[in-house]
C-alpha cells in the first residue's frame, strides 16, 4: 500500500471534473467518427477541443516521447495504434479511440469503441461482449474486494461467450501520474491480489481477442496487434472506490449505471 495514493475529497472532486471533460470529448467526436476520416483528422480534433473549448491538456502528447492526442486502434489493433493521415475509416472497421485529459494537475483515462458503417454481427458482439465485461470488471469494485475479483469477472465473462482476455496490457492507478500503482489485471482469482479500499482510483481498460490472447509489437514500438490476425476490442473506464461501491469518473452521456 505504501505506494499507492489513496485521493482525498477535494482530489476526487478534481478527477471527478477531468473526467467529466473527457466524457465531454468522445460525445464531440461521435459525429465525425464515420467513413472516410483519417485517424490523423480525430487526433486534430480532439486535441483542438480539449485545448480550446476545454482549457485542458491532453495528457497523452509528450508523454513517453508519444507525439499525439490519442491512440487509434482499428480492426486487429489491440491497443497504442499510431495516428496517421494515410489510414482513413472503411465500412466494417471497429476502432477504439483512447484519450487522456488533465486539469487541475489530475488526469482521467478512457476509451470507446466505435462501429464504422456496416460492421459484421460478429464483429458487433465482439464489440458488445467486451463492453459488458468492462462493466462486469466494474460492478465487482468496492471495498474490501480484491483486484483479483474484478479480473476474475472480466475473464469470466469474456472466455464464456468465446474469448481471449490480452495478458501484457492492463489497467493501472492514475491520478497526478498517468500510470500509478496498482496494476489492474483483466484476469484473476476471487479473493487474490490487492484489497480495495475507498479513495483508490484505477482504469479498468479490457482488451478481448476473437480469437488467441497472443498479440505481438510492430516495428514502431507503439502498435500492439492479435498474433492471429484476428479482431480485438477494447473499453476503458477511470473508476473511483467509494465507501458503498464504486464510481465512473468518465462515465459519458450515451451511458447510465444499471
Amino acid at each position: 500500500m505504501a505506494n499507492i495514493h489513496v485521493k482525498n475529497v477535494e482530489e476526487l472532486r478534481i478527477m471527478r471534473e477531468s473526467g467529466r471533460l473527457l466524457a465531454s470529448v468522445f460525445d464531440y467526436l461521435d459525429e465525425f467518427v464515420q467513413v472516410g476520416i483519417s485517424t490523423m483528422a480525430i487526433n486534430h480534433l480532439a486535441e483542438r477541443y480539449i485545448i480550446d473549448e476545454l482549457d485542458a491538456r491532453p495528457a497523452s502528447k509528450g508523454q513517453y516521447g508519444y507525439q499525439y492526442v490519442l491512440n487509434s486502434s482499428i480492426n486487429n489493433v489491440v491497443c497504442h495504434g499510431v495516428p496517421s493521415n494515410n489510414q482513413k475509416l472503411k465500412s466494417g472497421d471497429i476502432i477504439n479511440i483512447d484519450i487522456t485529459l488533465e486539469r487541475g494537475g489530475f488526469i482521467a483515462d478512457s476509451s470507446k469503441m466505435y462501429l464504422v458503417g456496416n460492421v459484421n454481427p460478429l464483429a458487433k458482439r465482439l464489440v458488445d461482449k467486451t463492453y459488458e465485461a468492462m462493466w462486469k470488471g466494474i460492478k465487482s469494485v468496492k471495498p474490501g474486494a480484491t483486484l483479483g475479483d474484478v479480473g476474475h469477472a472480466i475473464q469470466s465473462y469474456a472466455e464464456k461467450n468465446g474469448y481471449s482476455v490480452v495478458r501484457e496490457y492492463c489497467g493501472h492507478g492514475i491520478g497526478r501520474e498517468m500510470h500509478e500503482e496498482p496494476q489492474v489485471l483483466h484476469y484473476g482469482q476471487l479473493g487474490k491480489g490487492l484489497v480495495l479500499q475507498a479513495g483508490m482510483v484505477f482504469t479498468i481498460e479490457p482488451m478481448i481477442n476473437q480469437g488467441k490472447a497472443k498479440v505481438k509489437l510492430k516495428k514502431d514500438g507503439w502498435t500492439v496487434v492479435t498474433s492471429d490476425k484476428r479482431l480485438s476490442a477494447q473499453w476503458e473506464h477511470t473508476v473511483a472506490v467509494t465507501s458503498t461501491g464504486y464510481e465512473v469518473l468518465t462515465l459519458r452521456a450515451d451511458e447510465c449505471v444499471e
